[in-house]
C-alpha cells in the first residue's frame, strides 16, 4: 500500500477496535485513523494495535458538541471541552498527529455569530492541543448536518479554521462541486492536516452515497493534482461508507480503494 494512504476505521461501520485491527492487519496500511467513540480509559488496546502493526496514527475523529447547538448552556460547553481535552491527551499519548471534528450545530445564531461562539468556546482546547503537538482540525459536511456542524463548504471551513486558529481536513466528497476549488485548496493547504478521499457516482441519492475511487465521477486526478501542486504532503485517508460499499463488502472496497489511490499518487509523482 502507498505510504501516503491512510485507512480510516469509518470504512468498517459497527466494528469494534479489535475487529478493525483484524481489517488493518489484512490490508497492511502504513497509516490508520479511528474514532474517539471507541476509546476507553484504558489506552492499552489502541497502543498495542498501533505498535504491533507498525502504523502511523494519522488522525482521530471526534464529534464535538454532538447533539448540541452553539447556544448550548455553559455546563454543556464545559463538559464538551472536558471530553475533547481527554481526547487530546489520549491522541498525544498514542503518538497521533491530529484530531478532526464536527463543531456543533448552528442553532438560532447567524453563521458569523455561531463561528465566533465556536472559536471562543474551543480556545482552551486549541491551546492544549498546540502544547501537546496535536493538530485540531475541522472538516466540511453537508447542510443535512446543520444540527451538528457549521461549515458546509470548503471555503467556509477554511474561514472558520482561520478564525479559531485550527487546521482543516479536506473531504473531497464534500467539496468537489464548489466553484473556485483550486484557489480554495491553495488557501486551505497551509493548515491542512488530512485529505479524505472517495468517489461519487452520478445519480446516487442515498446518503452517504460514496464509492470506491475510480468507480465514479469526481475528477480525482485533477483535485489530487491541485492538492499536490499547492504543497500538500500529508495522508490521503479512505472514508468509504454507503450502499455501494456495503454491497461490495467493506474490506474488499477498502482494498480496491487503497490500490486505486496508490496508483493515482504514483502517477502524479507523490
Amino acid at each position: 500500500m502507498h505510504e501516503r494512504v491512510s485507512v480510516n476505521a469509518l470504512c468498517f461501520p459497527g466494528a469494534s477496535l479489535a475487529q478493525m485491527a483484524d481489517h488493518w492487519r489484512a490490508l497492511a496500511p502504513r497509516r490508520i485513523a479511528f474514532m474517539s467513540s471507541l476509546l476507553t480509559d484504558d489506552v492499552g488496546l489502541p497502543r498495542g494495535i498501533i505498535v504491533d502493526g507498525g502504523y502511523r496514527f494519522e488522525s482521530m475523529t471526534h464529534l464535538f458538541l454532538w447533539g448540541h447547538q452553539m447556544d448550548a448552556a455553559q455546563a454543556i460547553w464545559d463538559a464538551e471541552r472536558a471530553k475533547l481535552s481527554r481526547v487530546i491527551e489520549t491522541v498525544a499519548a498514542l503518538g497521533g498527529r491530529s484530531i478532526y471534528m464536527m463543531t456543533g450545530g448552528h442553532g438560532p445564531m447567524s453563521w458569523e455569530d455561531a463561528a465566533q461562539a465556536f472559536s471562543a468556546g474551543i480556545a482552551p482546547c486549541v491551546a492544549q492541543a498546540k502544547a501537546a503537538g496535536v493538530q485540531l482540525m475541522i472538516e466540511t459536511a453537508s447542510p443535512l448536518y446543520a444540527d451538528a456542524h457549521l461549515p458546509h463548504s470548503l471555503r467556509d471551513t477554511v474561514t472558520l479554521a482561520e478564525m479559531a486558529g485550527i487546521g482543516v481536513c479536506v473531504d473531497i466528497y464534500a467539496c468537489w462541486t464548489e466553484a473556485g476549488l483550486k484557489e480554495t485548496i491553495a488557501r486551505a493547504v497551509p493548515r491542512c492536516g488530512l485529505v479524505q478521499i472517495c468517489d461519487y457516482v452520478y445519480g446516487d441519492r442515498a446518503l452517504p452515497s460514496r464509492a470506491v475511487p475510480g468507480d465514479g465521477d469526481i475528477p480525482l486526478r485533477q483535485i489530487v493534482g491541485w492538492l499536490l501542486e499547492a504543497g500538500y504532503e500529508g495522508a490521503f485517508d479512505l472514508e468509504l461508507i454507503g450502499p455501494r460499499i456495503d454491497a461490495e463488502g467493506h474490506l474488499e472496497a477498502a482494498r480496491r480503494s487503497a490500490a486505486k489511490v496508490g496508483e493515482l499518487l504514483i502517477e502524479l509523482g507523490a
